[in-house]
């Protein structure tokens, strides 16, 4: 199938350098997606922006070139419920990835088996209004009951400044919650200031909420250099994602969010965005726990005897 990428869309780096920072044994790309390839996998038509085609080959050898061992592989909103790209991905990674869904209220049990076989253990729920036109409460509900009998989590995409209406919602969700990008923070306000103070009460009252540190580059306004053009990349994200790390170690994670959907300013170089991890996470224990021991409780629990 044919198809015109949205005006002014921003390809993926190509040639990223590799990373100075050495990753942890077993560390787990814990935020990624796939799109298409177009011509095998069509986006869906309620989708809110065409994309470039990132395929799964495309994605395991950034995988591998950066050092991680695994992915997690979350479902582009330009699918919609459509899971076939991402399904595809995670049964060609073997036991190397796991996926995040896009479920419609109506999916059958059986359907919902076979994404557990393939490896998903969790369905996003998206509140960027940019992005998607929101499900009624009623079905997130309905979703979300019937997911946590299967053991999954549910992942959420918000801005900071919804979380008080959202609030309710999400504190009625029966799973684990994991909340993406530290719910987008205003980084150009102070880190102790009252919209991440709110959001940090949030994880701090329900010990069933995670988080990821993720998306620098998306967060930042500062940029991948600092004024004086000496290398210090998103350096006012850097005390936001640190405190998270350092509050909450057993329930945080990182991703790179390959292949960066709807950046406008720059696309990121995925070698420095790993450079940018030992600065948020600023010991080897603090960074053996947010790269492999928590990504391995949520999604490979198995393998650690839980």
């Amino acid at each position: 199938m044919n198809f015109t990428k949205t005006p002014g869309w921003l390809d993926w780096c190509a040639n990223p350098s590799k990373p100075q920072f050495k990753l942890p044994k077993g560390s787990v790309d814990a935020h990624c997606h796939v799109f298409g390839p177009g011509h095998e996998f069509g986006f869906a038509p309620e989708r809110k922006y065409t994309p470039c085609d990132a395929s799964k080959e495309q994605l395991f050898a950034l995988r591998d070139h950066l050092g991680f061992e695994r992915n997690v592989i979350v479902q582009a909103t330009c699918h919609g419920a459509d899971n076939r790209a991402m399904v595809d991905a995670c049964q060609s990674a073997g036991d190397r990835a796991r996926g995040i869904a896009t479920v419609r209220h109506d999916i059958s049990e059986q359907e919902l088996r076979e994404l557990h076989v393939a490896g998903v253990r969790g369905v996003r729920f998206n509140f960027v209004k940019r992005l998607v036109d929101f499900t009624p409460k009623e079905e997130l509900l309905e979703i979300a009951d019937r997911i946590a009998q299967l053991g999954w989590h549910i992942v959420i995409y918000f801005e900071a400044h919804d979380l008080p209406e959202l609030w309710d919602l999400f504190t009625a969700l029966p799973t684990t919650v994991v909340v993406d990008h530290m719910g987008r923070p205003d980084v150009g306000r102070p880190v102790d200031g009252p919209e991440f103070e709110l959001f940090l009460k949030f994880m701090h009252e329900h010990s069933s909420v995670w988080c990821k540190v993720s998306c620098p580059e998306r967060l930042s306004i500062s940029g991948p250099f600092a004024t004086d053009g000496e290398h210090e990349a998103y350096r006012d994200v850097v005390p936001f994602a640190r405190r998270m790390i350092e509050t909450f170690p057993d329930r945080v994670l990182w991703g790179t969010d390959w292949p960066h959907p709807n950046l406008k300013s720059h696309m990121p170089d995925d070698g420095l965005l790993v450079d940018f991890i030992p600065h948020i996470a600023v010991t080897p224990e603090l960074q053996n726990q947010l790269l492999v021991v928590n990504p391995r409780r949520l999604y490979w629990p198995e393998e650690m005897g839980d």
